[in-house]
Parts: structure tokens; C-alpha cells; sequence
């Protein structure tokens, strides 16, 4: 072997190692790159056109569930409106009756406010209405409101002796507290004799 053999085969060798026998060259086509970035633009434009539409979506639930709840508000009493005009229906000619004279007899208008009057208790019943019993009961100032404090010896101090005012739930819920007299301690007679001198 020729020292020009060797070198020919340390070409080879290191062409090799390389890697780049056999193998072509890797070139970038820019048309390749321009066509990718368009694929992207397109996706871009179609995701912001879904968002767009998302977003007009929502405003259009959120304009419609407005209107809704804005109409339910508005109706919301409408349940127990209907329930209240017989009651009222009834009160108006009772009062007719009575302005033109008809009906003269006090037991017969007595009787017949008293129906008018179980008419409207009975809807307010039936929608959770509930009047407090607390005359007797240790007061409390979650349910009532004392308006006066009076001293009694036969009574527990802070005990309620009546109603000035009735209290009323609606369903578990305090909608009126009841306005009470409550019991307090008698003042004992030093107390009252200390009071006497001053």
C-alpha cells in the first residue's frame, strides 16, 4: 500500500464518520416555511373567529337570562296577587252593600266581614304566614321589640306580658318582630326609700 492508497482511505474513513455518505445534504425550502406560517394564519383567524363567536353567545344568554330574571322579578308576586283578589273582590262589595245602604243589619255585616277576613287568612296561611306566640314566654330580641318595661311581682323578670303589636314568621324567617310590654323586677323598698330621699 502506497502512501497515496492511505490517504485515499483515511478520506473515506473520516467521510464516514461524517455521516454524510449516502445521505443528502438537508436544505430549507423558504416555500416550505411560507406555507406553514399561512396554515397557522388560517388557524389563527378560524380559533378567533370561534372565540368571537363564544363571546357574542354568552352576551346573548347573558342579555336573555337578564330579561328573565328581570320579568320574574317583576311577576314575582303575581301568585299571591291572584289569591288576594277574590279577598279583595269580597271586601269591595261589602263596602257597596254598605254604601247603598243594604245591608243595615250589624250581625249580617259582622258575618260577612268575618268571612272576608277567614278568606284572607287562609292565603296567608297557605303561603307560610305564621303569627309569633310569645305572651308568657322568657322575652327575646331575635322575635321581639320591647317597647315598655313593667315591674311585677307574680312575674319572672323579662318575661312577656302582651302583645302591643303581633309578630309574624313567613315560613322560618322573622318578617315582622312583635312589639311587647315586658316584665321587670319590683324595686326592693331600700330602693325605693334611697329614691324618696334624693
Amino acid at each position: 500500500m502506497t502512501k497515496h492508497d492511505k490517504h485515499k482511505d483515511e478520506k473515506k474513513e473520516i467521510k464516514i464518520k461524517d455521516g454524510s455518505e449516502g445521505q443528502k445534504p438537508e436544505t430549507t425550502n423558504v416555500n416550505d416555511g411560507k406555507t406553514e406560517i399561512e396554515k397557522y394564519k388560517k388557524e389563527i383567524e378560524v380559533l378567533k373567529d370561534t372565540l368571537l363567536r363564544k363571546v357574542a353567545e354568552f352576551e346573548n344568554y347573558k342579555k336573555r337570562t337578564e330579561g328573565e330574571i328581570s320579568n320574574y322579578l317583576k311577576y314575582a308576586s303575581e301568585h299571591i296577587i291572584k289569591q288576594l283578589i277574590p279577598v279583595y273582590d269580597d271586601f269591595s262589595r261589602s263596602l257597596d252593600s254598605i254604601e247603598k245602604g243594604e245591608t243595615k243589619d250589624f250581625e249580617t255585616l259582622k258575618k260577612g266581614i268575618e268571612l272576608v277576613f277567614g278568606k284572607f287568612e287562609k292565603v296567608l296561611k297557605n303561603e307560610g304566614l305564621k303569627e309569633m306566640d310569645v305572651i308568657g314566654k322568657e322575652f327575646d330580641v331575635n322575635l321581639c321589640d320591647a317597647l315598655l318595661q313593667v315591674p311585677k311581682e307574680d312575674v319572672k323578670p323579662h318575661t312577656v306580658l302582651d302583645v302591643v303589636e303581633k309578630g309574624y314568621f313567613l315560613k322560618d324567617k322573622v318578617i315582622k318582630h312583635a312589639k311587647v310590654l315586658v316584665s321587670a323586677e319590683v324595686p326592693k323598698e331600700e330602693e325605693k326609700k334611697e329614691d324618696k330621699n334624693d
